[in-house]
């Protein structure tokens, strides 16, 4: 046999033995998503609520919490809690949380004088993803009377088909005495029971003479059957019914002795069928009651007693597990770091929301939108008034969210960073997220920035922000992420079968199973693929035009969707750039994502054996670290700047130093042993340019302007950059090269000042924050961010390289 038959007949074989594996692989791809949807099936993933619970099912059943103070006439409609708002609690959000077991959150409401905590429990078992519980319990907080009066509604409604009614149904009674049990089905759940139990507590007798018609020792239930489309306005249909019921109240008993609020403010005892339940208690003092879901293929029915159970073991195993992957590394070693950090990630995936629904994008094309000629901003902006957005969809996402009472929807350069930390704890979680991401992309590649997706969500946008563009592109952050995912591929590569490797397999299937992990990425490659010639297609920017000098003419970029004011595309939205806007730009900021995105890519492509891709990835690569330098590199600034076009029609550097400046330092493309790193540590240990001693600032303290106008990305401290800074100088501290020692040193201080300033915000407002002021080290702006804020976690627990420090002095 020759030696080219020899070699035609090991392809044929390996061409054989890879066909009997993809259908294997294909196979075992698909059983890790069955069980991943069944263990993931149910969650708190309505985000926008204090506590609101759905399946991950377009149209189907889902049910939240409202409660409020009924012991005054004036206060109760302001002080009715159901979705969550900024400033008008203590504190609120999950102690403890895992997003396939559960968690408690706990609610200090300070107007309403009571504590509520929420526990949420899955149950796994049957063909219909399991079943679940969550025990709601109120305590008065310290002012309040022993004998306060609260009064408390769990709510179901079910969309789409199938049907829901109470069991036993009494529309004689004047309520329920014991348990609430409401009987479903649909599709998706097959048959289902929701108890809500008679629970624990006393409640007020008023002495009033409406007592009689409706006791509140007794659980009121109403029923009623409303367009869908309307079901998400549940609050506002309760309020609606109860000034029904107070307008037949107040006649029938006059102004001179009108009923207590306890007795006031109740629903008409009214249980049927409907796709809306309303179940209401009322209570004096503490009280305890449970909302169990059963469903029917579940190999057992929950009770209380199980409830009771599974919160002591889902307590004990996430306080475990969580030692194991997030521990503070010293010098945060106290107790109450450990508080501090499971409850910011258990707020971060806690804050993972299902949404479904239609969203508005502009698809005229309009040839404004090219932005390619000067004044381009204000033809943009005509165009857009011109332009009637459609509504597509609907579609559907699940993702982890910046905020819940202010951002609660998906935000895509938010996503990356929010999934850093949580690959860490469920890379399985992680690698659904992203994939439900990519399923949003369109035909050409692109993804839209913000996810609005149905009325609820736009509800809390302003019209002017709800429509998307296809040309507006924002960091590919989610490339980051995959990165992450193949670093633990590698890790493992070597020992699979390591103990740490079997107890984690719940959560990371697809790491323990290296066929199944290559398939996924086999599967989303095509979608990085068509991104990244999107952003290559649609963000380029004009070297050729201008006679610019560079290594190559195609390697420059430029946002789309740029005003004088702003580049929200860009994220850093503020941020001073060129004025006027000029077509000719060149953003630095975007040159270097798109440096780390061809990283990304190429990485995937030779784990993929797709080497004619990995080749031409890495002439991309080289391409833009040379480009970086030749376009954007200021020799008199001594740092990294965007570039435009002059009055000369020439090549022209617009330096402001702040994040801008670090960009190709935080995506990883300045070598360590780089000329220009010593200017990028010397820019950001400066006193009087970045540093600050609660972290980086945005923009240079020495800048014309810093915290000027809207400062938003003009000099406050922001986590998701000073992670990315603090990742590099690691990086940098833990390799042999001239910079290590002076890395260690910068990268110990900032550590520490980040975590101490999220910290000590976080202990006396009871949140963490979107920014902080360099100044006082204060949280600022939108409170409750637990999404991206949230990296001080993996922060924390990075290595101490003190010790490094100290060894190297001596």
């Amino acid at each position: 046999m020759t030696r080219e038959s020899r070699h035609g007949t090991l392809l044929k074989g390996l061409a054989c033995l890879l066909a009997l594996q993809l259908p294997l692989a294909s196979a075992q791809v698909a059983e890790i998503e069955k069980a991943t949807n069944a263990s993931l099936l149910w969650g708190p993933y309505r985000p926008n609520l204090y506590f609101g619970v759905r399946p991950r099912i377009p149209k189907s059943l889902m049910g939240g919490l409202m409660w409020t103070r009924v012991e005054d006439y004036q206060s109760v409609q302001n002080n009715f809690r159901h979705t969550c708002e900024q400033h008008e609690l203590d504190g609120y959000g999950w102690d403890e949380y895992d997003v396939r077991s559960g968690g408690r959150q706990t609610i200090h409401d300070p107007a309403n004088k009571i504590d509520i905590t929420t526990e949420f429990i899955k149950f796994p078992g049957g063909e219909h993803g399991g079943s679940w519980g969550a025990r709601i319990k109120g305590t008065p907080r310290d002012d309040a009377s022993p004998s306060l009066r609260s009064t408390v509604i769990w709510y179901n409604t079910l969309e789409g088909l199938g049907s829901l009614e109470v069991a036993g149904a009494d529309t004689e009674a004047t309520g329920v005495e014991g348990d609430v049990v409401l009987k479903g089905q649909t599709n998706e759940l097959g048959d289902f029971d929701i108890t809500v139990t008679e629970g624990k507590g006393k409640h007020p007798h008023t002495g009033h003479p409406s007592y009689d018609d409706k006791p509140l020792d007794r659980t009121l239930v109403h029923s009623g059957q409303v367009p869908e489309e309307a079901l998400w306005q549940v609050k506002a249909m309760l309020f609606a019914h109860m000034k029904g019921q107070i307008d037949v109240l107040v006649p029938k008993y006059g102004e001179d002795n009108p009923p207590p609020p306890a007795q006031v403010y109740t629903i008409q005892h009214l249980p049927s069928k409907g796709n809306m339940h309303l179940v209401q208690k009322v209570f004096e003092g503490a009280f305890e009651f449970d909302v169990i879901f059963s469903s029917g293929s579940a190999p057992t029915k929950i009770t209380s007693d199980d409830l009771t159970e599974q919160i002591g073991s889902v307590t004990s195993a996430f306080s475990s597990r969580f030692a194991n992957i997030f521990k503070p590394q010293p010098p945060f070693l106290k107790e109450r770091y450990d508080e501090f950090s499971k409850s910011l990630f258990s707020n971060l995936i806690g804050g993972i929301g299902y949404f479904f629904g239609d969203s508005r994008v502009d698809r005229s094309y309009d040839p404004a939108y090219e932005e390619d000629s000067e004044g381009f901003w204000e033809e943009a902006a005509e165009a857009r008034s011109r332009n009637q957005a459609q509504l597509e969809g609907p579609s559907e996402l699940f993702t982890a969210i910046p905020s819940r009472p202010f951002f609660p929807r998906g935000f895509l350069w938010d996503e990356g960073f929010h999934l850093l930390p949580v690959i860490d704890w469920d890379a399985d979680l992680t690698l659904d997220i992203i994939k439900s991401w990519f399923k949003l992309m369109d035909e050409d590649g692109w993804i839209g920035r913000e996810q609005i997706l149905g009325a609820e969500a736009r509800s809390k946008v302003p019209e002017e922000f709800q429509v998307q563009y296809p040309h507006y592109a924002n960091p590919p952050t989610l490339f980051m992420v995959i990165t992450s995912f193949l670093d633990k591929l590698d890790a493992i590569k070597t020992d699979t079968s390591s103990e740490k490797l079997q107890q984690e397999k719940s959560y990371s299937m697809q790491l323990s199973n290296r066929e199944a992990a290559l398939q996924y990425l086999r599967t989303l490659y095509p979608l990085l693929k068509r991104q990244y010639f999107w952003f290559r297609k649609t963000q380029a920017g004009n070297i050729k035009s201008y006679d610019r000098e560079a290594f190559s003419m195609k390697e420059g970029y430029r946002w789309r969707g740029r005003t004088p004011q702003h580049i929200l595309t860009s994220g850093l939205d503020d941020y001073p750039r060129a004025q006027p806007p000029h077509p000719g730009e060149l953003h630095v900021d975007l040159i270097s994502w798109m440096g780390m995105m061809t990283r990304a890519i190429k990485r995937i492509a030779v784990y993929l054996d797709e080497e004619d891709d990995a080749a031409e990835f890495a002439k991309y690569d080289e391409a833009i670290v040379r480009n970086i330098d030749d376009l954007h590199w200021s020799d008199k600034a001594k740092t990294y700047c965007d570039a435009t076009i002059d009055d000369y029609e020439e090549h022209s550097l617009f330096c402001h130093k702040g994040y801008m400046s670090l960009f190709p330092f935080l995506t990883g493309l300045v070598d360590k042993d780089s000329k220009r790193l010593g200017a990028v540590l010397d820019l950001i240990e400066d006193e009087e340019e970045l540093w600050s001693p609660y972290g980086l600032r945005s923009l240079s303290k020495s800048d014309e302007f810093y915290h000027t106008e809207e400062d938003y990305w003009r000099g406050p401290v922001w986590m998701p950059i000073n992670y990315l800074a603090v990742s590099q100088l690691l990086n940098i501290a833990q390799q042999k090269g001239p910079h290590q020692t002076r890395a260690t040193q910068l990268y110990t201080e900032l550590r520490k000042n980040l975590v101490n300033t999220v910290y000590e915000s976080w202990k006396e407002t009871g949140f963490a924050w979107e920014q902080y002021n360099p100044e006082t080290g204060k949280g600022q702006r939108t409170q409750h961010f637990t999404g991206w804020t949230s990296l001080v976690v993996k922060i924390m627990a990075m290595p101490d390289l003190s010790g490094e420090r100290v060894r190297d002095e001596l």
